[in-house]
């Protein structure tokens, strides 16, 4: 595989992150053959721990092909750990503002200029109480129909058992050692809805071809069959409160 230009913050991040991790964990990649040569091209990433960004950007930077990951405006204020962002070129996403949409352009442009960019299209961490990916948002599936780019799905699976999501005590569990799992898969057959008009029913059935792809890869690396249906985190909520004999005011309340 070609090796593209990677840039000083890109090294220099790595040559922060990559010995802790080489040495805390160990390492089941698979379908690095999927990862494009050449051009511009989407990855599509469950999220199920806020320690899987450093396991899946350590894996494609080993692939040559560095990922743009979306990220939270707020986190490139300042700090260090906001120079870092800025300087290996990271997309802020301002959320509910005006600027929302800017994101979508970074991306479409970061794409056309032959990069990749990284969405974790669930949004958030899943909130799935067995790990398994949500119902996911129409962010990657907007810029897959504008650019028609490659899109690569990529199932994790690991880092939440060191850094479990909503745990209440944040503490990484490193004993015993952790296995990192990364699984790409070929590109998403998308090219039914190239030339369509991108209404929501069109994205939402976009959205759900992806997702479909990186739920079907999550199983094969947990060797177990996935949810017949993604989980919708305010439906569960619904059927909660339902459960527990809220009348709707107080469902409403409660929101």
């Amino acid at each position: 595989m070609s090796r593209h230009r990677i840039g000083f913050w890109y090294r220099f991040a790595a040559v922060l992150a990559k010995p802790p991790l080489v040495v805390l964990f160990k390492r089941d990649w698979r379908g690095m053959e999927h990862i494009p040569a050449d051009g511009g091209f989407i990855t599509v990433v469950n999220h199920n721990s806020y320690l899987d960004p450093l396991s899946y950007a350590h894996y494609q930077y080993n692939t040559g092909r560095v990922p743009r990951f979306l990220a939270k405006a707020g986190l490139f204020k300042g700090s260090f750990v906001g120079a870092i962002l800025r300087g290996t070129g990271q997309i802020p996403v301002y959320r509910e503002s005006a600027d929302a949409a800017t994101a979508f352009r970074s991306a479409v442009d970061a794409i056309n200029r032959g990069e990749c960019v990284a969405f974790y299209p669930e949004g958030t961490l899943t909130r799935d109480p067995d790990m398994w990916p949500m119902e996911g948002k129409t962010g990657a599936a907007r810029v897959a129909l504008l650019t028609r780019a490659p899109v690569v799905p990529v199932a994790q699976w690991g880092a939440n058992e060191a850094m479990p999501p909503y745990a209440k005590d944040k503490k990484l569990r490193l004993f015993p050692r952790k296995t990192l799992r990364v699984l790409a898969g070929p590109p998403v057959d998308l090219s039914a809805y190239h030339g369509k008009e991108p209404t929501a029913e069109v994205l939402r059935e976009v959205t759900e071809v992806i997702m479909k792809a990186i739920t079907e890869l999550l199983a094969e690396l947990r060797g177990e069959p996935a949810p017949a249906e993604p989980y919708n985190h305010k439906k569960a909520r619904a059927a909660a409160r339902r459960a527990a004999g809220m009348s709707p005011s107080e469902e409403e309340n409660d929101k």
